[in-house]
């Protein structure tokens, strides 16, 4: 059965992954190809060894089965294309580096991007098109929403719910929550690049410092 693969976006994002990408069918041993997908193309490219092509080209492709990893850095794109996606019949492809820690009853959906040096503990669930890039982790009892990102070095420590949309940035630390009062971190919240954030974060706000405090807009 013929299988093709593709990373969805060939930028900054895309080309980090892509090794992770190759890591994975190797551990599979599976020979099959792995392209990018890059809708600004016109015609079939070469991107760092791989061929590159649009959607429609990606979509003409024969091939029995296929699976694409969204490299995608905006959520919001990542849900529509996720959409389109499942509409065409094309699995959503988790891949995961050589290195990656997953400890007990980590239940992370499809499409999930774990970058290298990346730990998962225990008793946690993640939903569909998790990005945790380089060198962040999720610790104990935590539940973490759609098309959540973390930037490298997130710290997410145990009993706290990240909810959909939400995107930690570079070196963020959240504390602890406690079982019975998680910490949350509300839909489609930006947490600012090495922000400690120590109390819950409502929905579509930014905050940023420490301790983590709301930029008011003006």
């Amino acid at each position: 059965m013929t299988r093709l693969y593709a990373i969805y976006g060939a930028s900054g994002c895309g080309r980090s992954l892509m090794p992770v990408a190759r890591q994975q069918l190797a551990r599979e041993n599976d020979a099959s190809e792995i392209v990018f997908i890059d809708d600004a193309l016109t015609e079939v490219s070469r991107v760092n060894g791989h061929r590159a092509m649009n959607y429609a080209a990606f979509c003409a492709e024969d091939a029995a089965v296929k699976a694409v990893q969204i490299a995608i850095a905006n959520s919001k794109i990542r849900e529509k294309i996720a959409s389109q996606l499942e509409a065409d019949g094309i699995k959503l492809w988790s891949i995961s580096a050589d290195n990656v820690v997953l400890m007990d009853d980590a239940q992370i959906a499809a499409g999930a991007a774990l970058s290298p040096f990346v730990s998962i503990t225990s008793n946690i669930k993640i939903g569909k098109c998790f990005h945790a890039n380089l060198y962040s982790y999720v610790e104990h009892d935590c539940v973490i929403g759609d098309f959540v990102t973390f930037a490298p070095g997130v710290k997410c420590n145990g009993n706290i719910h990240i909810q959909d949309h939400a995107y930690i940035g570079a070196g963020a630390m959240i504390k602890q929550g406690t079982p019975d009062q998680p910490l949350v971190i509300g839909r489609g919240a930006i947490v600012g690049m090495g922000a400690v954030v120590t109390k819950s974060v409502p929905a579509g706000v930014t905050v940023v410092g420490n301790p983590a405090r709301i930029v008011e807009s003006k």
